[in-house]
């Protein structure tokens, strides 16, 4: 059986800011000097995740205008599927045989 696992990768670090705490605490654990870097990494990556949020599409729409979308879209769907079965119904399309 095919299981949905996350992606490994660069996707899955982009979202995860837990490596960065935990770089965060050892540095702290240790005493070292460089907890100011990490906590600069820390910060210039929720600043990057609050610049990808604003970038998604329809993150300036109001639930209620996403939602009147989202129909919009679905009724198109349906529109398109009900034409397809009706050319599909009309007449048969030969498919060539591959070689």
């Amino acid at each position: 059986m095919a299981t949905n696992q996350p992606k490994q990768g660069s996707e899955n670090d982009d979202s995860s800011f837990l490596p960065l705490v935990h770089d965060i605490i050892k540095c702290m654990d240790k005493d070292s000097q460089d907890v100011h870097q990490e906590l600069v990494k820390f910060k210039t990556r929720i600043q990057e995740a609050r610049d990808q949020i604003g970038a998604m599409p329809g993150i300036d729409m109001s639930l209620s205008e996403q939602q009147h979308e989202l129909e919009t879209l679905r009724e198109q769907v349906r529109t398109k599927n009900q034409l397809l079965q009706k050319y599909k119904s009309l007449c048969m399309f030969e498919v060539p045989k591959a070689s």
